[in-house]
C-alpha cells in the first residue's frame, strides 16, 4: 500500500504519542531485529525504533532496509528515530489501518 500525503501526516500525528521500544545498538542491523520489528508491526501496525549513539548505522538507510525486508512503509525519520507502518494481516489487529484508509 502506498501512502498519500494526508495519510502520512495522520500517521506522524498518531506516532507522536508512541514510545520507541526497539533499538539498534553497536551490533548493527541484525536479522533478529528485523524479525522483532516484523512481529511488532503485525500486532501494532505502527512502531518507532531508534539507533543508539554507539551504532554505526544511518537511520535513513536502516529504516529503508528494514522497511524493504518486511514490506513496510517508512512514515518518517527524525534524528535517531524512525517510524514504520504496515497494515496487519490479521483482522483483529486492523484498528489503525481502518483509520488510515478513511483519511483521503
Amino acid at each position: 500500500m502506498t501512502l498519500n500525503k494526508a495519510q502520512i501526516k495522520f500517521l506522524k500525528k498518531v506516532s507522536h504519542e508512541y514510545k520507541s521500544n526497539y533499538q539498534i545498538g553497536k551490533l548493527g542491523l541484525s536479522d533478529n531485529f528485523i524479525e522483532q520489528i516484523d512481529l511488532a508491526l503485525e500486532k501494532h501496525e505502527l512502531i518507532k525504533f531508534n539507533i543508539l549513539q554507539n551504532s554505526m548505522e544511518d537511520i535513513k538507510e536502516a529504516a529503508g532496509q528494514v522497511a524493504q525486508a518486511i514490506n513496510a512503509d517508512v512514515v518518517q525519520t527524525i534524528g535517531h528515530t524512525a517510524v514504520l507502518y504496515r497494515e496487519s494481516d490479521k483482522e483483529k489487529y486492523r484498528v489503525l489501518s481502518k483509520q488510515v484508509k478513511a483519511v483521503r
